[in-house]
């Protein structure tokens, strides 16, 4: 089961808070992803068509429970991406008009409506329960494995403000996107993604989303942490490279016998332990001293073979 449909699974178990919600929820369903026929005055047939078997299951339900209607289901499979389409239809009843009126997809006397049904979305609970219904309908969500990523897919551009002005009711900023005669409503930003959800009802997912994000937010300090270590190791090689380069030609222009002490020793611990820095060699010096004596020895070393350098 994609993360998706994981989703619309939580949110078709949740349930409204007052008698309202159920309507919103349906009203939203069948404004995103039915479909309309009329065929004379009073004469009205609706068809549903999901790939996702929750808002299947939701979309009966309802028009049973709230509404006492007629309804055929027909599932069909796709042999090419080996999917189920559920194909739910409302057959031409006497009572279905009224029904729409009740819903806020007709409006009397102005036909189909093209904004959200406000006088169904009064109370708060009802338009978390029309979103919810908007999205099971038409939304999708990302594994939250990969990008951060939730959107809407709908069509009428007032339609698609209405619900974007809904969903700012929670902090979340939403975007819309024309897209091929549709609209998309989309969220990027990991913490809407997660409002959004939480406000619509989910409880699981969210939960589900936050773990991910903190393993990747682990998995990147470790990263970047390795990252670090390992420029640090690659400029500390380069550096020693140089110093043991240097050594040799103190070594060939007058030999290490011939050096300060202090200097003969930083240049022995440098060919002994070339793979430690400055700090490291510091600490193995008798006595020890600190990354910036042994800083000092060095730039001792380059003075006395850029002298050697010049008498040559």
């Amino acid at each position: 089961m994609s993360f998706t449909a994981q989703v619309k699974e939580e949110l078709s178990r949740v349930e409204g808070t007052c008698p309202n919600c159920n309507y919103a929820l349906l009203s939203a369903i069948i404004r995103v992803c039915g479909t309309l026929s009329y065929r004379g005055p009073g004469r009205y047939t609706i068809r549903v068509s999901t790939e996702t078997g929750s808002v299947a299951r939701t979309m009966i339900k309802l028009t049973h429970e709230l509404l006492d209607l007629e309804t055929r289901l027909t599932v069909r499979r796709s042999n090419l991406h080996k999917t189920k389409n559920y194909l739910i239809e409302i057959l031409e009843q006497d009572e279905l008009e009224a029904v729409l009126v009740r819903l806020g997809i007709l409006v009397p006397g102005r036909g189909l409506a093209t904004g959200a049904p406000t006088r169904l979305l009064e109370n708060r609970c009802c338009r978390a329960a029309f979103v919810r219904g908007a999205f099971m309908a038409g939304g999708f969500v990302a594994d939250p494995r990969g990008d951060f990523h939730l959107e809407i897919a709908v069509t009428g551009e007032r339609f698609a403000q209405d619900i974007i002005d809904l969903i700012g009711e929670w902090g979340v900023v939403a975007r819309l996107n024309r897209r091929r005669g549709a609209y998309a409503i989309y969220l990027k930003s990991f913490d809407d993604v997660v409002r959004l959800l939480k406000a619509m009802g989910a409880q699981r997912t969210p939960r589900a989303i936050e773990n991910v994000r903190h393993v990747k937010s682990l998995k990147n300090d470790v990263n970047r942490l390795v990252n670090a270590e390992t420029a640090n190791l690659s400029r500390t090689t380069r550096a020693a490279g140089n110093q043991i380069e240097l050594i040799a030609e103190a070594e060939r222009l007058v030999g290490l016998a011939k050096l300060p002490p202090a200097v003969r020793e930083f240049c022995e611990l440098r060919r002994a332990y070339p793979e430690l820095s400055l700090a490291d060699l510091g600490a193995l010096a008798s006595p020890p001293t600190k990354k910036s004596g042994m800083y000092h020895r060095l730039l001792r070393l380059k003075a006395i073979v850029e002298e050697l350098r010049e008498q040559r």
